[in-house]
């Protein structure tokens, strides 16, 4: 069972940037899919990007072109570079395996997008 610790959060203007990390632990990481989820009040988590264990990716339609997921599997770490944040981009960013294995999530980190 993966259990991710996720970082990088804040407080940011419309249009900047942030990069959140997270550290998976388990020794199957490597082989993999994993993908950056997020919740904002009042909604449902959803899945905004996704990443193979060989790096393919994929992003749901509002974040296409903003967004960029990586990992390093030597690291145990993936990443999402964000980028022209806008407000609706506002939530608690998790990461988990894409498709989920489990139902254990971590404390996930908070963006706040002010307009």
């Amino acid at each position: 069972q993966v259990q991710p610790v996720e970082s990088g959060g804040g407080l940011v203007q419309t249009g900047g940037s942030l990069r959140l990390s997270c550290l998976v632990s388990g020794s199957r990481f490597s082989i993999t899919p994993m993908g950056w989820y997020r919740q904002a009040p009042g909604k449902q988590r959803e899945l905004v990007a996704r990443i193979t264990s060989s790096g393919s990716t994929n992003y749901e339609d509002a974040v296409k072109g903003r967004f960029t997921i990586s990992r390093d599997n030597a690291k145990n770490m993936v990443y999402l570079q964000m980028t022209s944040l806008k407000p609706e981009d506002t939530a608690v960013y998790y990461c988990n395996t894409a498709p989920l294995q489990s139902t254990y999530w971590g404390q996930g980190t908070q963006v706040i997008v002010s307009s």
